[in-house]
């Protein structure tokens, strides 16, 4: 095993882990971030990293620095106590009479279209948003979008069986699209995780790999995600180091957990789990309803990647007036073909881990 430390934070990770190599990624992309705040010497990227990775954090930082120099500040009143975990976010009715009930402080939709961080009055980072964060520059954008093509196609069968005629709106075919270019993308809805409590079953059993890890393509499917795990790691290094820390922990136990309980398919699953969440939702040409996620850690980001040949996107939040715990929002459709992976911590796993929650990123936690 080797052991990664910073300042007063250490970590221990097998050396053989993905995520090793994406923990050296996610301390160059702090480190050069740091340096390009504060006028510091340059920051030389570690060797294990590849050319292309080392870019695509590079623009990242670039990207973050101008997101933090943006601050929008929302007047939001806090009104968590008023939701209860059967507020989804789908009455219309309900929510209107929330809004009512706690304004956000502005009138009308404001639309953000240049890299910023959502801010309460608190300073709580409620948000980040990075349009075209890793996209501008061709090289990136061709190889970032080529691997996430290429993962996707490798999940085609699970994308397709996924889609149902009835049932909860995640899978239920009214919400997804055709592909645009002759069949060249498949929509579906499927979860990859390496810890995955069935449900009704949270913290009562041990968690399991996923469905969709489980079958002979899994370790394939996990080396083609590698680098866009990575890339989103990286992000939320800087963006809230202590989920980043709560997630690395919890991986720590996760490991210790699979070794002493003989679980196998969770120790060979994390061999090649590149990323501090503990799951990725793969989401193709499919529009989603104002919605509120209730299996995750309210203080902790999420991060939604976007790729492909689309136009006219947006994803609405109307309830982003939010020192809150639960964000709502929904995804409009699109013209063309759009693939989505959303990156999650589920509470139910850093629970079974045994790993404190984590509180809200504020905006002078990096002074």
């Amino acid at each position: 095993m080797n052991v990664s430390s910073t300042s007063d934070i250490e970590i221990t990770l097998w050396h053989t882990w993905a995520l090793t190599v994406t923990h050296e990624a996610c301390e160059y992309t702090e480190q050069k971030c740091n340096a390009e705040e504060t006028g510091g010497d340059p920051v030389i990227p570690p060797p294990k990293l590849d050319t292309d990775l080392v870019m695509a954090c590079d623009r990242l930082v670039d990207w973050l620095i101008k997101a933090y120099k943006i601050p929008t500040q929302i007047n939001i009143a806090r009104y968590s106590k008023l939701i209860s975990p059967k507020d989804m976010g789908h009455n219309e009715e309900r929510e209107e009479k929330l809004l009512e009930r706690c304004p956000p402080g502005h009138e009308g939709t404001t639309l953000v279209e240049i890299p910023a961080t959502i801010l309460d009055a608190s300073g709580a980072i409620i948000a980040w948003y990075l349009p075209d964060a890793l996209t501008n520059a061709t090289q990136i954008k061709w190889c970032l979008q080529k691997e996430i093509w290429a993962a996707s196609d490798l999940l085609a069968p699970m994308l397709e069986k996924s889609v149902k005629v009835d049932g909860n709106w995640r899978t239920t075919q009214g919400w997804f699209n055709p592909s645009s270019e002759n069949d060249a993308l498949t929509p579906g809805c499927i979860n990859l995780s390496l810890a995955w409590f069935q449900q009704g079953h949270e913290n009562q059993l041990d968690p399991e790999v996923s469905a969709s890890l489980k079958g002979a393509s899994s370790e394939k499917i996990l080396k083609a995600i590698v680098r866009p795990a990575a890339i989103a790691t990286a992000a939320l290094r800087v963006m809230h180091p202590e989920q980043y820390w709560a997630g690395l922990r919890a991986f720590t136990s996760l490991g210790e957990k699979a070794e002493s309980k003989e679980l196998p398919k969770m120790s060979e699953t994390l061999q090649y789990w590149a990323s501090v969440f503990n799951s990725l939702s793969v989401i193709c040409n499919r529009q989603t309803p104002n919605h509120r996620d209730h299996l995750l850690i309210p203080e902790c980001f999420n991060i939604l990647t976007t790729v492909g040949n689309y136009s006219n996107a947006r994803m609405s939040m109307p309830s982003l007036q939010l020192e809150f715990r639960l964000v709502r929002h929904g995804v409009h459709a699109v013209e063309g073909d759009r693939i989505a992976w959303a990156w999650y911590m589920r509470d139910s796993v850093h629970v079974y881990a045994r790993v404190p929650s984590c509180g809200w990123a504020r905006v002078n936690y990096r002074r």
